[in-house]
């Protein structure tokens, strides 16, 4: 890597000197090791029991679903499968390859696909990802290489899903290891294998030599190391210093800082992720001041999106109004009722709840701390005095799911799914991560399964303007990623927010 000597923010300067005091990292072109940081880490790398996009990421380096999209062209690929049919509505018949096998050399057949698809089926294995599964209704071998898979209704965007998120799992291997084994020894198809799991510490993935011929992924850089720091500061520290080669969700005013400096890239780009705030409507915290409407309007207009946007977000980042990403189908924010940023009708409308005096809630959060630390500042200049609870993410999920939460701040990168089947069926479809439970919304949100793109567009509004016009969510804007990485890396980000390693090169 190469080095540059100039100046740096004055916040930065003691995680640098602690990062150059450590022993030289393994790292690099010269050690064919593409070290790469982010600020969380799965706690569980089983594909199927994490949520967290680092997770997604790992996940689509190590494991292979039936198809691969195109990023530029959004087309569909072969992959484990090479070609597909329609049979019926709710049947999809896919011929697979007869070559391929996983990482510990069981061989890749029509079995595996079947196990997979009716394990995500049975409810009884309680998968966490469950909004990217939930329209499967199991698999059916027609041929040592021929399946069916089986929906449980006619589900629109479902080719997204199988060719990203449903990943294929070999069947006698996940029989005998489970969640457990395979969250410490995960064996896939893909383009790396995991040598090392050692959660708290890092990830190790080896390029995998047996990738199949002609696959759509083609890994080049011989080993991966993935590690997890909180700190934006100790990130960009490690990377001035060698200890990494590639990190992102990078501050703007870091990014500005080694723009243009000599042995490092910064680029820019929107994402699929939205911000949100979650108030808890149907009550699944218990009683609570976010069960009122008039609570729930104040808390949108108490908050001043745009601000927080331009100063922590930057760049090409816009502030949203309906619950989900612009580019979505069925993303139909025209007519949703605004919340313009208002501290004197917020505090009315508080009053007019019987809070006049404003109240005391629990706020959770899981990341992007600044961000939640500036909401919860401009809920207290109205009276509410959010008291921050920053958990793990697998945490805050656990937490949303089983006890509930009154206030929350998150984000939400839809799997990479341009499609709201991603967001909305999720957090508004009757769903344990579902605080509003409106009747109406998860019927309209039914009705959308159709292959009916005009009755898609119509029940979608409906849907949107309700959730708007309720306040079961503020939407915040789209995020922005900054990317800054070592000039000898050759990568291009991409808007679904997976960053594609198989794909990076050394110069």
């Amino acid at each position: 890597m190469k080095r540059s000597s100039f100046a740096i923010p004055a916040t930065m300067a003691a995680a640098l000197a602690l990062a150059v005091a450590a022993p030289p990292a393994l790292a690099g072109k010269s050690d064919d090791t593409l070290t790469w940081l982010s600020n969380s880490e799965p706690d569980n790398i089983d594909m199927y029991y994490n949520t967290l996009r680092e997770g997604l990421i790992i996940g689509r380096h190590v494991w292979d679903a039936l198809l691969e999209i195109d990023p530029k062209t959004g087309e569909f690929r072969p992959s484990l499968a090479k070609s597909y049919k329609w049979i019926d509505d709710k049947t999809i018949q896919f011929e697979l390859r007869d070559d391929v096998v996983f990482h510990n050399g069981e061989k890749f057949d029509a079995d595996d696909v079947v196990f997979t698809m009716n394990y995500l089926a049975d409810p009884k294995n309680k998968v966490k990802a469950r909004s990217r599964t939930k329209f499967l209704a199991g698999g059916e071998k027609v041929g040592p290489y021929t399946v069916n898979v089986k929906l449980k209704y006619p589900f629109p965007a479902v080719m997204q899903y199988l060719a990203s998120v449903v990943v294929i799992y070999p069947n006698e291997y996940y029989a005998k290891a489970g969640p457990k084994g395979m969250a410490s020894k995960p064996v896939g198809t893909g383009p790396y294998k995991v040598t090392e799991v050692t959660y708290g510490k890092r990830f190790v993935l080896e390029k995998n030599e047996n990738y199949m011929k002609g696959g759509p992924k083609t890994p080049t850089i011989g080993k991966l190391v993935f590690r997890r720091i909180e700190e934006r500061g100790t990130q960009m520290a490690e990377l001035l210093s060698g200890g990494a080669d590639w990190i992102w969700r990078v501050p703007p005013d870091l990014a500005k800082n080694l723009d243009g400096r000599p042995g490092f890239e910064v680029t820019q780009g929107e994402t699929m992720r939205v911000g949100f705030i979650l108030m808890d409507a149907a009550g699944r915290a218990g009683e609570n001041p976010m069960n009122n409407l008039k609570v729930r309007q104040a808390i949108s207009h108490a908050i001043d999106r745009d601000k927080i946007r331009k100063n922590l977000m930057g760049g090409a980042s816009r502030t949203l109004h309906a619950a989900c990403f612009p580019s979505q189908f069925g993303c139909i924010d025209d007519d949703v009722k605004r919340y313009e940023h208002d501290p004197a009708k917020a505090k009315a409308l508080l009053a007019e709840a019987g809070y006049a005096n404003g109240f005391e809630t629990p706020f959770y959060a899981y990341r992007d701390r600044p961000i939640a630390e500036a909401i919860i500042g401009q809920l207290r200049t109205v009276g509410i005095k959010a008291k921050l609870t920053y958990l793990k993410a697998g945490a805050w999920r656990e937490q949303r799911r089983k006890k509930g939460a009154p206030l929350g701040f998150g984000t939400w990168g839809s799997s990479s799914i341009n499609d709201i089947t991603a967001i909305a069926g999720n957090w508004f479809q009757g769903s344990s991560d579902d605080h509003a439970q409106d009747k109406d919304v998860i019927a309209w949100l039914d009705q959308g399964n159709t292959t009916d793109q005009e009755v898609r567009k119509k029940v979608y509004k409906q849907a949107f303007e309700r959730i708007a016009d309720q306040a079961y969510w503020l939407p915040l804007f789209s995020w922005v990623y900054n990317y800054a990485y070592t000039d000898e890396l050759v990568f291009t980000p991409s808007h679904d927010e997976i960053p594609r390693f198989w794909n990076a090169t050394w110069k």
